[in-house]
């Protein structure tokens, strides 16, 4: 069985970049000015998921003000999770529903040393199983804590604004038009989304993404 091709580092990123250069001509005009894209790798495990939860559906900053009174309370760790009241997790700033996910993997005690193996499809379906994650949530995680090089995650707003504003279109790309633009980016389609927020970043003045 050949391993994985992973995204791991900065020459990996190179390489995808180079191969969108070639695959359309937008990246090559674009990616130059954007200077090298951020690698965005973080360790797997439950603090993967558990921040990526954190920050669903609020702003980048709340995500990590939340997030740095859930390590000053020493909630980032399973077992301190899953030792807590809820009360004590809505203390650090989680909503009700966000500390009873939290909460809920931390007791599953999911494998997450077999999801490194786990072909994307299948990997995706395991992580969606677990509270509170959709795909949004579990693409992220592929993407950025196992390395997956051809996730793109494709319901995330930034990605398809960029989109709508690198490719010219009247409107913002839905998720599934976003997929399909994103056909000939392939096998590279998580190389092509650090591009899409790293272009965001620039036109907007913001990050889209954490």
């Amino acid at each position: 069985m050949s391993r994985m091709r992973l995204i791991e580092t900065q020459d990996d990123l190179a390489e995808g970049a180079a191969y969108l250069a070639g695959a359309c001509p937008v990246w090559a005009k674009v990616l130059p000015t954007l200077g090298p894209l951020p690698l965005r790798r973080r360790s797997d495990g439950f603090e993967a998921i558990a921040s990526a939860i954190v920050g669903q559906q609020i702003s980048i900053a709340a995500a990590a003000a939340i997030w740095k009174r859930l390590e000053d309370a020493g909630l980032t760790d399973p077992v301190a999770v899953a030792a807590a009241t809820e009360e004590e997790l809505r203390a650090a700033g989680l909503s009700r529903p966000k500390a009873r996910y939290l909460s809920a993997i931390a007791n599953a005690q999911p494998d997450w040393i077999a999801l490194r193996d786990l072909p994307d499809d299948a990997a995706l379906q395991q992580l969606v199983a677990l509270p509170g994650i959709g795909i949004w949530t579990a693409e992220i995680y592929l993407k950025f804590a196992l390395g997956r090089r051809d996730v793109l995650a494709a319901g995330d707003l930034a990605l398809q604004e960029a989109a709508r504003m690198m490719y010219g279109l009247d409107a913002r790309p839905t998720p599934a038009k976003l997929r399909e633009m994103a056909r000939p980016w392939a096998p590279w389609r998580a190389v092509a989304a650090r591009g899409l927020w790293a272009y965001y970043r620039q036109a907007k003045g913001r990050e889209g993404i954490q």
